[in-house]
Order: structure tokens, then C-alpha cells, then sequence
């Protein structure tokens, strides 16, 4: 049965609507250039920007063009032709598109081994550095995560009654909890057999870039820090080819991540005698951050993980997605509750 080029839905062939731009067929959802991102199409085929959708579009088999003379030669040119026939699909070996918080590379036919290799032919489109080693991309994106957190948390007052550890300590939170998310989409991929590393992303960096200007701008002036969206990087997998069982795991593989770290850091903040407050306290606040980055990833629509798990299993959606809205609602119970009937601060006081 023929199927949605992008999200890999099946569809009887009335219900897919044909794209002129990019030559592939697609589901009532996805037929809008923008929710199909025509433009990455175009590109993971080598159709030009000037081509009309009746021109002759060359796609390489291996997707790597090394010279035109060893293309020929060692890489078979197919000719695609784009048609109003659903069975007529582009013989090109992969496509690039970014859904999700993380970005994923689908699976035509063959995808070569150590695909992140310089020599693998694939190019990775909105990476940047993309065959620099993994640990140097968690690295740069560990960096500017803290950075960000020092620069969100900062607060005279806490400076002033010597508090400052406290705003290292949710800086560390903060960044552990952005990494241990991607880490959950990694570890889920592995786990099936994908090849998958978190990379620094092109367009991630600029807004983080601009964040940090931003925040930098905010502390030399005494302004208040306005909010700043921190996503240097993502996790790359490549081999999902449409949003099925493999897929929403993969994508419920962060918030849950955060779900479960949440919870482990909320026990621990109980757990912590009330003389060390306000230790116990900023433990919780930390738990908080955990559930409100799962939650905020659950909103369905964009990129956000929320979309597909929710085309996937609406049941575990909902789960998923209440589980984080109660923690975060108890725990910023406790953390903003009144002196008197708060868990965490000291009779003494």
C-alpha cells in the first residue's frame, strides 16, 4: 500500500495528494511545503531550486558525487521523473528531515556503516562539524548549557548570603537534565541497532548563541535574564524510515528520561535532613527543571517529541504526559509553599 513520504503512513492512493515541488506524494497532513519540508526534499534528491517538477531531476545512488567522471563510472544515475502515479517513488538511497527534538535520517534502501565517518558520502544537512567526535559536540553543548544555567539562575540576592554554590548546583541540573534527555533517545536507538550520536546543530547553535548574548547583555546591565531557548545540539539517528513503535519509543525515550530522573532527584530533596536547608530545597527546584523540560516536550505540534509519540500510541502519550504535569504541580507545591507548611525549610525558622 502506498505511503506518506514523509511520516511513512500508509494511505489508500486517493487519500495522497501529489507535490509538484519535490516529486513525492504525501498524506492531508503533510502536504503543506513546510510540513513536509520541501526544501530538505529537494535536497536529499538533488533536485535544483530552478528545475520545474516536469524537468529531468538526477539522483546518485550512494548519494556522494565525487567527480562526474567516477560518478558515471562507479555510481549508476537514475532518472526521476515526478508523476501523478503514487507508485512512482525517487530511486534515491536516503532523505534527510528533522522531526522531533532530535534529528533522524530515513531509510530508503541501504545506509553505509559508520555513516559518521568523513569518508561515508553522507551529508549531513544543519550539523555543524558533523564528523568532529562525539565527545567533543557534548562538550561544546555541555559548555554553553551551564553557561546559560549560570546566567538563568544568577541572582544577587543568592550572592549576597553566600548562596553562590546554589547556582552552580542548578546550572549542573540543568545541563544533566538537557544531556540525560538526549542521552535517552541515544541509548533507545542503540538499543535497535541504529547508528546514532548527538551533534551539534547549525541552527541550535544560533538561537543558544543568541541566548547567551542576550543573557550576557542582561547581567552587565542589572536587567532581569529573560528566558532563553538552549539547544545547542541533538541527538542524529539514522534509519528510522515512519512513526511506529521503534519511532515513539525513541521519541518518548527523553521525556521519560526526564521523568524518571525527576523522580529520583524529588525523593532525594525528602530525604535531605532540614538542617541542610536550603540544600534539600534547591534538590527539589532541580526536580522541577526535570519535569518541566519532559513536559514542555510533550507539547504535541512542531518538533517537539510530543507530536509523534502522539501519532504513535495516544495512550502512552496521555501517561506520559500527566505523569510530568502532576510531579511538576506537587512539586512546585512543596517548593513554593508557605514557611510554616513547607517540607523543606526547618522548624527553626
Amino acid at each position: 500500500m502506498p505511503s506518506c513520504y514523509h511520516c511513512g503512513e500508509e494511505f489508500l492512493q486517493e487519500d495522497l495528494i501529489y507535490c509538484p515541488e519535490c516529486g513525492q506524494h504525501y498524506c492531508k497532513l503533510h502536504i503543506n511545503p513546510i510540513d513536509h519540508e520541501c526544501k530538505i526534499v529537494q535536497e536529499s534528491l538533488g533536485i535544483s531550486n530552478e528545475s520545474t517538477p516536469q524537468a529531468d531531476l538526477f539522483v546518485n545512488q550512494q548519494n556522494v558525487i565525487s567527480t562526474e567522471e567516477q560518478s558515471s563510472q562507479e555510481h549508476p544515475i537514475h532518472r526521476f521523473t515526478p508523476s501523478n502515479n503514487v507508485e512512482d517513488i525517487s530511486s534515491a538511497e536516503m532523505r534527510g528531515t528533522t522531526d522531533g527534538s532530535f534529528t533522524w535520517y530515513r531509510k530508503e534502501r541501504h545506509i553505509p556503516e559508520n555513516a559518521f565517518d568523513p569518508d561515508s558520502g553522507i551529508e549531513f544537512k544543519g550539523i555543524m562539524l558533523p564528523h568532529k567526535s562525539e565527545f567533543f559536540h557534548l562538550l561544546i553543548g555541555g559548555i554553553l548549557i551551564f553557561t546559560i544555567g549560570v546566567i538563568g539562575f544568577y541572582n544577587p540576592l543568592l550572592v549576597k548570603l553566600k548562596l553562590t554554590w546554589t547556582i552552580l548546583l542548578l546550572a549542573s541540573f540543568y545541563t544533566t537534565a538537557f544531556l540525560f534527555h538526549e542521552f535517552g533517545h541515544r541509548q533507545v536507538a542503540k538499543h535497535f541497532g541504529l547508528q546514532t550520536k548527538f551533534r551539534l546543530l547549525t541552527f541550535g547553535m544560533v538561537l543558544t548563541l543568541i541566548g547567551l548574548a542576550t543573557g550576557v547583555f542582561s547581567l552587565l546591565f542589572g536587567l532581569t535574564a529573560l528566558p532563553t531557548i538552549a539547544l545547542p545540539g541533538a541527538v542524529v539517528v539514522l534509519g528510522l524510515n515512519k512513526i511506529d513503535r521503534k519511532t515513539g519509543l525513541c521519541k518518548a525515550a527523553g521525556p521519560t528520561v526526564n521523568l524518571v530522573y525527576g523522580s529520583i532527584l524529588l525523593a532525594i530533596s525528602f530525604f535531605i535532613p532540614k538542617n541542610l536547608y536550603p540544600l534539600n530545597l534547591f534538590v527539589g527546584v532541580a526536580a522541577s527543571l526535570n519535569f518541566m523540560l519532559g513536559l514542555f516536550n510533550m507539547i504535541p505540534v512542531g518538533i517537539l517529541d510530543g507530536q509523534n509519540i502522539f501519532k504513535w500510541n495516544k495512550g502512552i502519550y496521555f501517561l506520559l504526559f500527566s505523569a510530568l504535569a502532576i510531579l511538576l504541580i506537587i512539586t512546585y507545591f512543596n517548593i513554593y509553599a508557605p514557611i510554616q507548611t513547607n517540607p523543606y525549610v526547618p522548624e527553626s525558622l
